[in-house]
């Protein structure tokens, strides 16, 4: 059995997690997506900047979707040219469609459009989720694989990436963790399929045991669309959406939010 899949792993995890106190998410509301932007990329140059330095370098999972897409191309601006190592930055995805890497629909080809092809990060350090595979269950346990060999956890443990990049659509989900989907309630696997019923689509996903291992998690929200699931997620009852069972163990939670979307919080939640 391979380590993603040990039941040891979820054991240990559990009781981390109830030895341990959360730590409550941080908000911060900004005027424009564009300052939500800008906010984010000085965050992600920070953790960059911090654990280049160190021997394992700076790992981080990308998602894709409308509203990241505008921190790629800042990160790939003049404006940070050269303030990343890009030898020492390991890149993965947090989710993926069951396309080809040139299809429009691709995660990994708008990440390549807007980061990758600007910004000089070694291929060899760009970890794709293969989700054009016929069999993708063998794509996850490619993936798992991949994580445990780069970022080579301990035996017994989950792999802890440095910082993971997240949105959440209008229904609450995110990466691809939709309400109501077997992934959401997956406790062993790293990476698993998903398919989702009413858009038809299959995807490959990080699941939460993974995402509730990293450092540092940065939600990405912008739209007035999405006001209404951003209040229920920060101030109603928790559990009820996939959004909210991100809560790393170890770790913190940021949320960059733009006034749109978080016109109907309380001035407590703002921040």
């Amino acid at each position: 059995m391979h380590d993603c899949e040990r039941p040891l792993v979820v054991r240990l995890a559990s009781l981390r997690a109830a030895q341990t106190t959360m730590q409550k998410p941080t908000v911060k509301v900004f005027s424009t997506l564009e300052e939500l932007s800008w906010a984010a990329a000085a965050r992600f140059e920070e953790f960059a900047r911090i654990h280049t330095v160190k021997k394992k370098g700076f790992s981080v999972a990308l998602s894709g979707g409308l509203t990241p897409k505008l921190l790629y191309q800042i990160l790939a601006s003049q404006t940070f040219a050269g303030r990343i190592r890009g030898e020492r930055v390991h890149l993965f995805q947090v989710d993926e469609r069951c396309v080809p890497p040139d299809h429009p629909q691709s995660n990994y080809g708008m990440i390549r459009e807007t980061l990758l092809s600007r910004v000089p990060i070694p291929h060899a350090n760009v970890h794709r989720m293969a989700a054009e595979q016929e069999d993708r269950e063998e794509a996850c346990r490619q993936y798992a694989a991949e994580l445990a060999r780069v970022l080579k956890p301990e035996e017994g443990e989950l792999p802890r990436l440095n910082m993971v990049l997240l949105g959440m659509g209008p229904d609450g989900h995110t990466a691809s963790l939709f309400p109501g989907s077997e992934a959401l309630d997956e406790q062993v696997l790293w990476v698993r399929p998903n398919y989702l019923e009413k858009l038809k689509m299959h995807r490959l996903t990080l699941t939460l045991p993974v995402l509730n291992a990293a450092a540092e998690v940065a939600f990405l929200i912008a739209g007035a669309d999405k006001a209404q699931t951003l209040r229920q997620v920060l101030e109603g009852a928790p559990g009820q959406l996939p959004a909210q069972k991100v809560q790393p163990v170890k770790g913190n939670v940021t949320w960059f939010v733009d006034e749109a979307a978080a016109r109907l919080l309380r001035p407590e939640t703002r921040g």
